[in-house]
């Protein structure tokens, strides 16, 4: 596509508004206590507006806010004798909802913050409506994958970050059958594990199957945490010299067909089994990342969520938003794993979303430098796999998922209530009574063009496929 036609795409995507609230800590357990940060002078105030996204229903009225957290929910007739002497701050039409959960991120911090870092990954969050992200174990250096390498990234985070930072762990075959270096990476706050079942492309980070995968099950049973999956088994590829070229998007996406995603998970499935009531790894939950292959792998997962496995997936909005054959020559801003496949996977992606059967949704930030893209190549074959949009997913899956009939209540549900629960955190992830007051005011009908006009926090915005 040429540039223009981008933008006309871009059009599309509504303003986001300030965050109001944003509650921090560096997660020093898997239980975060409220710290009291607030963009606003209050400590105990309320938000009005027409439009506030409970779990029940679309609000008018007004949300009490003492402490950081919600402590009353008032509807616009009953405002009479409610609201004393408190600030009241009134959105007017505005859409109030709760911060968007994003359960996988990369920050590369620390050890490769020339990539993001703390401070533009979570100022790009915040920026975008996310109050809270949970931060992959791989692209930093260390690797998280023992508690003393959990400490370093937490110490890392400290006085850095401007939205909530929770952290996964990782399972790599280093600790696998190592139940006590688990133990400890779990008790030292790591939220569950995350393991790849193809090479990563991190050299302190290995590919793990499913033996490791059985072990690791085991040990999250006893903590009743998750274990995130990128679930791709590499097969012998061949691609002929001269005629398969690698400024091609057809080129790269041969590499990795849809039957790397099928066979990863079936074997996945074998273990994920004992996950089920009664089974030797009750409590335990497998979660798979990215998926992108809307087909056969999404079968074998309505399978096995049907046959009691605790089993979940994820989709992310490159796979919703773009497809294989609008992606330029060259355009390396497009490479992710797994790749971004053609308009017919994409349908079928947005309708197994909208019917459930996808449970939530994430951002896979994974920056790099400019320099690993190889723009002047424009190599998909040997360029840096990773997309670019942290700041820009709620935008993206609002303007793209209209024409699927999204609404503000699926977003809650795939960005919020799903994303908490996955990451344990009970106090999030809604407009209630006694939850946090992690809260986004945004208007969707708003439009704005995403260019050279548009602060973008990002360390580095030419890599952005947005």
């Amino acid at each position: 596509m040429e540039s223009g036609t981008w933008r006309l795409i871009l059009s599309l995507i509504p303003l986001l508004l300030s965050l109001l609230f944003i509650v921090y800590s560096n997660y020093s357990s898997s239980k975060p206590t409220t710290s009291g940060c607030s963009l606003l002078p209050h400590d105990h105030y309320w938000i009005a507006s027409k439009r506030i996204v409970t779990r029940h229903e679309i609000l008018s009225g007004a949300v009490e806010i003492n402490g950081g957290s919600i402590i009353s929910l008032v509807k616009e007739k009953d405002w009479q004798g409610k609201i004393k002497n408190e600030p009241v701050i009134d959105y007017g039409e505005a859409v109030v909802m709760p911060g968007l959960i994003d359960v996988h991120a990369h920050l590369d911090d620390p050890g490769r913050t020339e990539w993001e870092g703390f401070p533009s990954g979570t100022k790009a969050a915040a920026a975008g409506g996310i109050t809270t992200l949970i931060d992959m174990p791989l692209n930093s250096f260390p690797s998280t994958v023992s508690e003393e390498t959990l400490k370093l990234k937490k110490e890392a985070a400290k006085g850095r970050i401007f939205v909530n930072v929770g952290f996964w762990g990782g399972l790599v075959p280093e600790n696998a059958f190592n139940a006590s270096m688990l133990e400890g990476l779990l008790n030292a706050g790591a939220l569950g594990l995350k393991s790849f079942m193809c090479p990563s492309g991190i050299n302190d980070f290995p590919m793990t199957d499913a033996t490791h995968i059985k072990e690791g099950l085991s040990v999250l049973a006893k903590y009743k945490r998750p274990l995130l999956v990128h679930a791709e088994k590499q097969q012998e590829m061949e691609l002929k010299d001269g005629v398969d070229d690698p400024r091609s998007y057809s080129t790269y996406l041969k590499t990795r067909p849809a039957s790397w995603e099928e066979t990863a998970i079936r074997e996945l499935l074998t273990v994920a089994k004992d996950t089920r009531i009664g089974g030797p790894a009750e409590g335990a939950h497998v979660h798979i990342v990215h998926l992108s292959d809307s087909q056969s792998s999404l079968e074998l997962i309505k399978e096995a969520k049907n046959n009691g496995d605790s089993v979940t997936v994820e989709t992310c909005p490159h796979y919703l938003a773009f497809s294989a054959e609008e992606i330029p020559d060259g355009d390396t801003r497009f490479k992710c794993s797994p790749p971004i496949r053609d308009a017919s996977n994409k349908e079928k992606l947005w309708e197994a979303l909208m019917d459930g059967d996808i449970d939530l949704l994430s951002s896979d930030h994974s920056p790099s430098v400019p320099e690993l893209k190889l723009f002047e190549e424009g190599d998909f074959l040997r360029a840096w796999g990773g997309i670019s949009s942290l700041q820009f997913v709620l935008p993206i899956t609002w303007s793209y998922g209209i024409k699927y009939g999204v609404t503000l209540e699926k977003l809650v549900s795939w960005w919020s209530e799903k994303p908490a629960k996955l990451a344990g955190q009970d106090l999030k992830g809604e407009i209630a009574i006694g939850k946090h007051a992690d809260i986004v005011v945004w208007e969707p009908e708003k439009e704005f063009d995403l260019d050279e006009n548009h602060a973008v926090h990002v360390k580095h915005p030419s890599i952005s496929a947005v």
